[in-house]
């Protein structure tokens, strides 16, 4: 990698976060490790990282409320869980507090790897995309997550900031569903697809104080973002 990425790691297995750090050193990613949520947000608040891999179930500090608390402090920082659990709600959740993507243990180290590599391209690709769009009586300011008119405005999540700049991206076009779902999930899974389908509901009710805005169902194809002047 051209530019270095320093990982905050945050896992109560001793032994299992020491293998994961000496992996990912091994593998260019200066690393480090924290064995509960606390500890973790104490580092994470003295120290600058461009990654985050959080344990899901660590004492003091669970990994949802660490992911809740480096948000506050910096809404771009890439956020991987690392879970046992299997519970759709749990991910769900965890995607809502922007989350980037989630890895169920058992895992391989190759797999952490990619998915790791997958994300870092795509945060570098953000870089290079507009982060500004109008929307009828809307603006839309991607860095701050904020959707706003006169009526108001209402603080997206991060996967809901991802998908309505991807539809703005593709204004009154048609958007793939199997598009918006790997470029945002990474991949275009059942549970996935069912995920979108949620925020695609959210972002309609914040729509729904401008007729000029439809965000369609194109069926068997996605969805479709059009702004009538």
């Amino acid at each position: 990698m051209e530019q270095q990425i320093r990982v905050l790691l945050t896992e109560d297995d001793k032994n299992l976060g020491t293998i994961l750090k000496a992996y990912l050193e091994a593998k260019g990613f200066p690393t480090e490790l924290c064995v509960d949520g606390r500890e973790g947000l104490e580092r994470f608040k003295r120290e600058e990282f461009q990654f985050c891999i959080l344990d899901v179930m660590m004492p003091v500090m669970d990994g949802f409320a660490l992911a809740a608390e480096i948000r506050k402090l910096d809404q771009k920082v890439p956020l991987l869980f690392l879970t046992a659990k299997t519970m759709q709600e749990d991910k769900l959740h965890g995607f809502e507090l922007g989350a980037d993507d989630y890895l169920t243990k058992p895992f391989s180290m190759e797999e952490l790897l990619l998915r790791m590599k997958a994300i870092l391209r795509r945060t570098a690709e953000d870089a290079v995309r507009p982060t500004h769009f109008e929307l009828g009586s809307f603006t839309f300011d991607y860095n701050r997550q904020l959707l706003k008119n006169k009526e108001g405005e209402n603080k997206l999540t991060s996967k809901e900031a991802e998908l309505l700049r991807l539809l703005c991206e593709n204004m009154n076009k048609v958007l793939d569903r199997s598009v918006a779902l790997n470029k945002i999930w990474f991949d275009d899974s059942y549970f996935n697809a069912r995920s979108m389908d949620v925020y695609v509901t959210k972002l309609r009710k914040y729509f729904k104080t401008d007729p000029k805005i439809e965000l369609m169902n194109v069926h068997g194809v996605g969805f479709k973002l059009v702004v009538n002047e």
